[in-house]
C-alpha cells in the first residue's frame, strides 16, 4: 500500500518544537507517515517574501491532510489572517475544537466533554465589504451567511454527534438583535433539527450561553455556531479545561483537512525548550480520527493522559518543571 503522505508546517515560534514532539509520537505509535514539509507565516515571509507561497498551498492541495504550528500573521500591515486565508482557499468549512478534562492541569472544572462546530467561511469573517473612511471616522464589515452554508455545518454537527455517540446539539445564534444573518442561521437550525429526532436539540442566544458555560457547562455536549461567535465560544471551552494549551482545532473541508495546535507561537518561549505540546498533540489525534486510525489515536490519548494525571515531567503550566523534550520523552516511554 502507498504510504499516508502527511503536509506539515512547522510554523512560527514554538511551532517547530511542539511540531517534532507530535511527529515522534506519531512515529512511535507506528502510523508510518511520509512528511512533506512546507513554510508558512513569518518563516515563510522570511524565506520566500510571501506569507503563503504557492508551493506550500500546492502540497496541502496535493496531500489533502495538513498538521501544522502556530502561525504568526504580522500585526497592522494590510496582511490577511493566514488561518483564514487557508480555510477560504480550500473550503475548509468545519472547525472543530474539542474540550476534554485531563485530571492533573489544575483547571477550574472536571469531566468537561464539549465540542464546538464552528461555521468557518461565512460570517464577520469572510471578508466582505471592510470599508475605512477616508477620513478614518468610520468603518464597515459586511456579515454574509447563506442558507447553504449554514445548512452544511449545521448538518455536519449532528453527523457528527452520531458518528461519536454524542447526545445533544445547541444551536448559538443572536437572532432577536441580528434579524437577517443570525435569524436565517436559527432558522436553518431548526430544519436541520427535524431530521435528526434522535439527538437532542436546543438554541441559545450567545451572551447567554457564555454565561451558562461558565455556571454549569455540563449541560452542553455539541455546540454548533456562526464564525465570530464559534471563534469567541471555542476559547471559552478552552478555559474551561485549562487553556489553548489544552485545545486542539481540525478544520474540514469535503476532501481536504488541516489539524492544528489553536494557540499562538509564543516568541517570548521560542527555542527555549519550555512549550507544552498537548494542543498538537491533541490535534495529530484528531487527525488519526479523520484517517480512521482510531487505535493509534486511542493509544496516544491514553498515554497523554497518563502523563498529565500523574504529572510526570509535565510543563510549567501544567503544574510541572519540565520542557518540551522531557514531556515527549515521558509520552514515548508510555507508547
Amino acid at each position: 500500500m502507498t504510504k499516508q503522505r502527511i503536509t506539515v508546517i512547522r510554523g512560527d515560534g514554538i511551532g517547530p518544537d511542539i511540531i517534532d514532539s507530535a511527529l515522534q509520537i506519531l512515529d512511535k505509535v507506528g502510523c508510518d507517515f511520509e512528511y512533506d514539509f512546507a513554510d508558512a507565516g513569518l518563516v515563510a515571509l522570511e524565506n520566500h517574501g510571501e506569507l503563503l507561497p504557492e508551493e506550500t498551498l500546492g502540497l496541502i492541495a496535493k496531500n489533502k491532510v495538513t498538521l501544522k504550528g502556530p502561525l504568526t500573521t504580522p500585526v497592522g500591515e494590510g496582511f490577511t489572517s493566514i488561518n483564514v486565508s487557508l480555510r477560504k482557499k480550500f473550503q475548509l468549512y468545519a472547525n472543530l475544537r474539542p474540550v476534554l478534562s485531563f485530571k492533573g492541569t489544575k483547571a477550574r472544572y472536571e469531566d468537561i466533554d464539549i465540542v464546538t462546530v464552528r461555521e468557518n467561511t461565512e460570517g464577520m469573517y469572510s471578508g466582505l465589504g471592510q470599508v475605512v473612511s477616508d477620513d478614518g471616522n468610520e468603518a464597515e464589515a459586511k456579515s454574509l451567511i447563506t442558507r447553504a452554508g449554514a445548512e452544511r455545518i449545521l448538518t455536519y454537527a449532528y453527523e457528527m454527534a452520531i458518528r461519536d455517540g454524542r447526545k445533544k446539539v445547541t444551536a448559538v445564534h443572536k437572532a432577536n438583535i441580528l434579524k437577517s444573518t443570525s435569524g436565517l442561521f436559527l432558522k436553518v437550525a431548526r430544519e436541520v433539527a427535524q431530521r435528526y429526532p434522535q439527538i437532542e436539540s436546543s438554541e441559545m442566544i450567545v451572551d447567554n450561553c457564555c454565561m451558562q458555560l461558565v455556571m454549569n457547562p455540563h449541560q452542553f455536549d455539541v455546540i454548533v455556531t456562526t464564525n465570530l461567535f464559534g471563534d469567541i465560544l471555542s476559547d471559552l471551552c478552552a478555559g474551561l479545561v485549562g487553556g489553548l494549551g489544552m485545545a486542539p482545532g481540525a478544520n474540514i473541508g469535503q476532501d481536504c483537512a488541516i489539524f492544528e495546535a489553536v494557540h499562538g507561537s509564543a516568541p517570548d518561549i521560542a527555542g527555549k525548550n519550555l512549550a507544552n505540546p498537548t494542543s498538537v498533540i491533541l490535534a495529530s489525534i484528531q487527525m488519526l480520527e479523520y484517517l480512521n486510525m482510531g487505535e493509534q489515536a486511542e493509544k496516544i490519548r491514553y498515554a497523554l493522559k497518563q502523563v498529565i494525571e500523574s504529572g510526570d515531567r509535565t510543563t510549567r503550566d501544567l503544574g510541572g518543571e519540565h520542557g518540551t523534550s522531557d514531556f515527549t520523552q515521558a509520552m514515548l516511554e508510555r507508547l
